[in-house]
């Protein structure tokens, strides 16, 4: 069997790699980039700072993971506690925002509970499924805390109003209230941190997340890797992908990592396949990073990353990107750096060209800097794809395509291949990789992309 990999991003090189261990030797990998990492990748600018590709954290569902994780860095790492909040009243709430609204103004507190206090009177039996994640919203939290934080923040994330979006993709995404919970901490006026999967969580000591797959990738046989050539079509009874130099590429079977939709498009022999490409949904993000000479504001010295529900900021996230690793700025000690996240949609336009000035002008609204401040680098990148929208009918879509290019021994997977946000995270993508050859291989189960996780792949048979 030849197998041909498109996309050299986590599920890509994960699946190189479990073909390695398994001492399958008929492979190819290929990415249009000259680089690999995909979305996880990293950037040094021209002043030497490291940036990602948006607020990445590394935390795992899977032992095989970690392994790998050990294999690609060893201790070359930097062990974090999350400290995450919330910016908005002009004051910082910690995260979860809804276990915390002790913090609020009197009259957004009274708000809440009112919310809250309606929802748990509201008994289960009477209560309609949600039809829409903002439904699932109101029914979860009430009135006062969707209308204070849920949609006003979710709408900033996704660039789509949540009314838009469908309920199938939140799992352990989205925390859910505990009233007992939320009045204890009212009373005591205890903040209350300790939930999510992420509450713990390690960054690589040099080269951001990159350096992860970029090492993982040097495990690799480098005659198998073929950088800088962009498919461009997809005949799937030859099966042949054709590249954009005019070069070929035969497959038994095919791990696409490409967008979905691109993909469809791509496809030359199905009439069937190729209408469904416009029914999918996705923003796209713009990643700006500023560097800073001296040190972080004391009200910044600890936080990993903010969040930002208020329409006077463009950013919904900002993460204090000097804080993951000392070496993601040029001097350390002596200068520092914030990295904001703008989603954009046809929802949610934004103007590119003056994205950075506004991003540094909301820097300054929230007093992370003043006029004092010295800027040393301003870092912009327009990510085309950057949330996989969980749309209304999504799953339905979904469950046309993914086995329609089964059938034609295509398996689309990773963060935009398989389209499910909720196993998108690195670990999520990189065993839909290790899974998909297994599949192809020995036709194991892919527990990841059909949603039942935390399922080990098995270890690789010996040669």
């Amino acid at each position: 069997m030849r197998v041909l990999i498109l996309g050299a991003g986590p599920t890509g090189l994960s699946a190189a790699r479990r073909l390695v261990e398994h001492g399958h030797d008929d492979w190819l990998l290929v990415d249009a980039a000259s680089s690999v990492g995909g979305l996880s990748s990293s950037i040094i600018d021209s002043q030497g700072f490291t940036w990602d590709l948006g607020g990445h954290v590394l935390f795992s569902h899977y032992r095989y993971f970690d392994r790998l994780m050990d294999a690609a860095l060893g201790d070359a790492w930097v062990e974090h506690e999350r400290e995450a909040w919330v910016w908005m009243r002009e004051r910082w709430i910690p995260y979860p925002f809804q276990n915390n609204i002790w913090r609020l103004p009197d009259e957004d507190l009274a708000a809440c509970l009112d919310g809250l206090v309606a929802v748990h009177r509201q008994p289960l039996a009477g209560r309609r499924r949600p039809a829409t994640f903002a439904d699932w919203l109101q029914q979860a939290f009430g009135h006062g805390l969707c209308d204070t934080f849920m949609y006003p923040y979710n709408f900033k994330v996704w660039a789509y109003d949540p009314s838009r979006l469908d309920t199938g993709w939140m799992g352990e995404r989205v925390a859910t209230v505990d009233l007992a919970r939320v009045l204890r901490n009212l009373v005591h006026r205890r903040d209350d941190v300790s939930w999510g999967p992420n509450a713990k969580f390690r960054f690589p000591l040099r080269g951001g997340t990159g350096s992860i797959w970029s090492s993982i990738a040097a495990m690799l046989p480098e005659d198998h890797i073929s950088l800088g050539r962009r498919a461009i079509a997809v005949d799937s009874r030859a099966k042949r992908v054709r590249f954009a130099d005019g070069s070929e590429e035969r497959y038994d079977a095919l791990i696409s990592t490409t967008p979905a939709d691109a993909l469809l498009g791509m496809l030359e022999d199905s009439q069937s396949l190729r209408p469904l490409a416009e029914r999918f949904v996705h923003s796209s993000s713009h990643i700006v990073g500023v560097g800073f000479e001296g040190a972080p504001p004391e009200a910044l010295r600890t936080k990993c990353w903010m969040y930002f529900p208020e329409a006077d900021t463009p950013f919904y996230r900002v993460t204090v990107f000097s804080n993951y690793s000392p070496n993601n700025v040029p001097l350390p000690g002596a200068q520092w750096s914030l990295m904001a996240e703008v989603s954009e949609s046809c929802d949610k336009p934004v103007e590119a060209s003056r994205i950075v000035e506004d991003v540094i002008a909301g820097f300054r609204r929230v007093g992370f800097i003043d006029g004092s401040t010295r800027i040393l680098s301003r870092f912009h990148r327009r990510l085309p794809y950057g949330y996989p929208t969980p749309w209304l009918g999504r799953d339905d879509v979904l469950g046309q395509v993914l086995p329609l290019l089964e059938a034609r021994d295509i398996l689309s997977r990773g963060r935009f291949g398989a389209w499910k946000y909720e196993v998108s995270n690195q670990d999520h993508s990189s065993l839909q990789g290790v899974e998909a050859v297994d599949r192809l291989l020995f036709g194991a189960p892919e527990h990841t992309v059909c949603g039942t996780m935390n399922v080990e792949p098995a270890e690789p048979v010996p040669r």
